[in-house]
């Protein structure tokens, strides 16, 4: 069948413009969108984070039914999967409907059940499997799906993990909208970001992580793309803020300083942040180079400062490599933000209050925390079943019978309101202006504009949730 006009549907809404979700571009259905440039007369690609009419269902589903013939959704997350179900079943008939992403891959029979309109669901990375659906290949010979068949699910052997230096970039023309960042709503001047994937897979193996397994457990072996091809999609970007989105940009670092070397060679001037591990710590050539080639911010993935759960997460290494890593991480003029997990197996709430403290100690700029979840093939999931008092839902949440889910939601405010102070807003902002200078002289105007109505909605924030005077105390008294 000769398909006329594609829809590619990022269906997640964002009902909060501060939502750091609001950044990112959808790059997994980008590349999946791309791919089908050429078997397709008309490619849509549609984020309804940043649509204000066709966000609106009715909307929608009127203007698929006058113009799509084929509609790809991506479901990566568990978030809003009842109201994207309820979406997808409203889908006009004789539409073609197909389904891809982490979630869906990972909740096949889950998706069928629940949404009858679904034609096809694409299991795993989907640039190859996308091409032949779109070349009218038969669907019993296609690698990697799920599929409808008088009224049977029947399910096709996976497919091979692709070269990553034969997938062509995503087409960033298809974009609907720009993303831009912005504070507290405001959008900053001509400040535009964009996301590159240099690699896919991670050559670690966390165990908290099923990042570097996909939804069939299968593990996603490193693979790199050159130095070279990354660098002309970088020079090819309009954002001024590019982040390298790898599990870990520096997982090979003799391929990071070549990157470096090539855009500094290339006098490219962009500003970039990379996901990293504390390793990077040790190579001071590259992180030299990594200065000089406008790498402003790193996000580390620190996890924990407890030595047994370190262990337990299979980081390979404990808290003195940690508090060694940024002795000298810290010299450099680079933003640091630590990634923690809280709510571990065996944890105590004294364990878990202690990540504020120790990454004060250590020297990040701010901090990311997160409960711990134990996704459908993680490492960490026997252990969780088999220690008593522990429990894990359908949807991969990790509780006790002593620590419950609101219990956990209270001690991540508590983690966040213990290092967040008002002292540390302007410690962040002092650092992007004077220190890292990620802003433009343009950009430090409008922020010194809008600064106030930033200050004072920390304010009054506090104040509402009748903490603004302990707030005031830890930021003005020492060890307060």
């Amino acid at each position: 069948m000769k398909y006329h006009h594609a829809l590619f549907l990022n269906p997640y809404i964002e009902g909060n413009v501060n939502s750091t979700m609001m950044l990112f571009p959808p790059t997994g259905l980008e590349y999946v969108a791309t791919s089908t440039k050429g078997l397709v007369d008309k490619i849509t690609l549609l984020d309804l984070r940043h649509e204000k009419e066709l966000s609106n269902p009715d909307t929608l589903i009127n203007f698929i039914r006058d113009n799509i013939d084929i509609v790809c959704v991506s479901i990566g997350w568990d978030r809003q999967f009842e109201e994207i179900c309820q979406l997808l079943n409203r889908m006009p008939e004789g539409i073609t409907l197909v389904v891809g992403g982490y979630k869906a891959t990972e909740k096949v029979t889950e998706l069928f059940q629940a949404c009858p309109k679904i034609n096809i669901i694409v299991r795993g990375e989907g640039e190859e499997t996308i091409q032949e659906i779109f070349k009218g290949t038969a669907l019993k010979d296609i690698l990697g799906i799920s599929y409808r068949e008088n009224n049977n699910i029947l399910h096709n052997a996976n497919r091979p993990f692709p070269n990553v230096d034969t997938i062509a970039p995503p087409d960033r023309s298809l974009r609907c909208c720009e993303y831009s960042m912005s504070l507290n709503g405001i959008k900053l001047a001509n400040l535009n970001f964009d996301a590159v994937l240099s690699a896919r897979g991670c050559p670690f193996n966390c165990k908290f992580c099923t990042f570097s397994l996909n939804p069939l457990g299968q593990k996603r072996n490193y693979a790199a793309r050159s130095a070279a091809s990354v660098v002309n999609e970088i020079k090819s970007l309009k954002a001024q803020v590019v982040l390298l989105s790898d599990d870990d940009f520096f997982a090979n670092p003799k391929r990071a300083e070549e990157i470096c070397d090539l855009i500094i060679k290339n006098k490219i001037k962009k500003r970039f942040l990379a996901q990293a591990r504390i390793d990077i710590a040790k190579h001071p050539v590259l992180l030299g180079k990594m200065v000089k080639a406008g790498f402003k911010a790193l996000l580390i993935g620190i996890e924990s400062p407890h030595d047994w759960i370190l262990k337990q997460l299979n980081k390979g290494f404990d808290q003195a490599g940690i508090r060694k890593a940024f002795s000298v991480l810290t010299k450099y003029p680079i933003y640091y933000n630590g990634y923690f997990i809280y709510g571990n197996i065996g944890e105590t709430e004294k364990e878990m209050l202690y990540i504020a403290q120790f990454a004060k100690e250590i020297g990040v700029d701010s901090i990311t925390c997160n409960k711990l979840r134990i996704e459908k093939f993680s490492p960490l999931k026997e252990l969780a079943l088999s220690t008593p008092g522990y429990h894990v839902t359908d949807r991969g949440e990790l509780y006790s019978d002593k620590y419950s889910h609101a219990t956990l939601k209270k001690i991540g405010r508590r983690i966040k309101f213990s290092f967040y102070t008002p002292a540390r807003f302007i410690k962040i902002l002092w650092k992007n202006i004077f220190v890292i200078k990620f802003f433009s002289f343009r950009e430090i105007l409008s922020l010194f504009l809008i600064a106030p109505s930033i200050l004072l909605s920390v304010i009054v924030r506090e104040n509402k949730r009748g903490r603004l005077g302990d707030s005031l105390k830890r930021t003005f008294i020492k060890n307060a």
